[in-house]
């Protein structure tokens, strides 16, 4: 399966352009960083599997301040209220909580058909956004996303929730450091055990168990390799249950000088414990297992500042997801920063991720 000459082409002109366009210059997001002023934020939705963990993270940051949460649909609203993390907020529509003065940036975590859509109308009304993943079924439509954020000088933070795991922080340092030479080979798993209600709702939604949990590795891979040459795939049904769900799927990501493969189910008994994201190179191999509970082993063709040579275990302290994502997203608001994940990179994804569940580029 390879992506055409078309598809490359256009992908590459849309990046380039929006990647110009998204330097921060906004005089407000200064001078809030300045008077350490917490960032007005809203929530549209409660639908996805992360936005009590998202509003968690948000209402316990000093960056922030909640200043009301949105959810059209009346039975996941009643589930909502009687959560505690939703309790004191202020319910609205989304034309108010849009319209709400001083109103700088919207988390978008609703279920998976309504991401788009309310990405479309905050990145409209000039808002920043944090978007849940994966955002949409769609290339082109993710793209003119990004696009209008750029254009507006605001950023767009996907919620891929490993990036700034410590693991994954720790990886990235010494890439850039080269401590691991040329990298021949990723392996990675994400999968976990699914009961037959949640199988039913993944089932109505295109892409299987690669859209819902593969996407997290494919981000991670990308991060790392870029946008492959060549990507195949091994995508399976595999349950006894015939609810039609691909539920085991393999892809193999093809680069000049190396490969990748992404594994992803929703059959596997004590998944949680066997994530994990395996880096080799030709100087040094990094292995992160559990992703959720990151432990860390590290291995050296020769001693490199504190770390010797051979196998050992490094120790890199306590993940609580979402926390990281939250100051980050502040600082990029602020101006503080830019992104470490640009546009270019998030349509790489996005590109990744449909050819890996076997969709459209469209």
């Amino acid at each position: 399966m390879t992506c055409s000459d078309f598809s490359r082409r256009d992908f590459f002109h849309h990046a380039t352009a929006a990647a110009a366009a998204i330097a921060l210059t906004r005089q407000e997001a200064m001078a809030a960083s300045r008077k350490h002023e917490p960032i007005k934020i809203g929530q549209i939705g409660v639908g996805h599997s992360h936005a009590k963990g998202k509003m968690e993270a948000y209402r316990q940051s000093s960056d922030y301040e909640v200043i009301g949460i949105v959810e059209p649909d009346e039975s996941l609203l009643r589930e909502a209220e009687q959560e505690p993390i939703y309790q004191g907020l202020q319910w609205m529509s989304r034309e108010q909580l849009l319209n709400s003065a001083g109103l700088q940036a919207v988390a978008v975590e609703t279920g998976l058909d309504d991401l788009l859509p309310n990405a479309e109308a905050a990145a409209a009304a000039g808002i920043h956004i944090h978007l849940d993943k994966p955002p949409g079924s769609t290339l082109s439509r993710f793209r003119g996303v990004l696009e209008e954020a750029a254009r507006r000088d605001r950023v767009l933070q996907m919620g891929y929730m490993y990036r700034y795991n410590p693991g994954i922080v720790l990886l990235k340092e010494m890439l850039k450091k080269g401590w691991l030479g040329d990298i021949f080979e990723i392996h990675t798993v994400m999968s976990k055990s699914v009961g037959e209600s949640k199988r039913r709702r993944w089932a109505e939604l295109p892409g299987g168990t690669m859209f819902e949990l593969g996407c997290h590795l494919i981000d991670l891979v990308v991060s790392v390799l870029g946008q492959p040459l060549d990507l195949s795939t091994f995508n399976q049904h595999s349950s006894t249950l015939d609810d039609g769900l691909l539920d085991n799927m393999l892809s193999v990501l093809t680069y000049p000088r190396a490969t990748a493969t992404i594994r992803s189910s929703a059959l596997e008994v004590e998944g949680f414990d066997r994530r994990h994201f395996v880096v080799c190179g030709s100087e040094g191999t990094l292995h992160i297992q559990p992703l959720d509970d990151p432990a860390v082993r590290l291995a050296l063709d020769e001693p490199r500042s504190s770390y010797t040579e051979g196998y050992q275990d490094i120790d890199v302290g306590i993940y609580q997801r979402y926390v990281d994502d939250a100051a980050d997203f502040a600082k990029i608001i602020r101006g503080v920063k830019e992104t470490d994940y640009p546009v270019s990179h998030d349509l790489a994804v996005q590109a990744t991720v449909l050819r890996a569940c076997e969709l459209p580029l469209d």
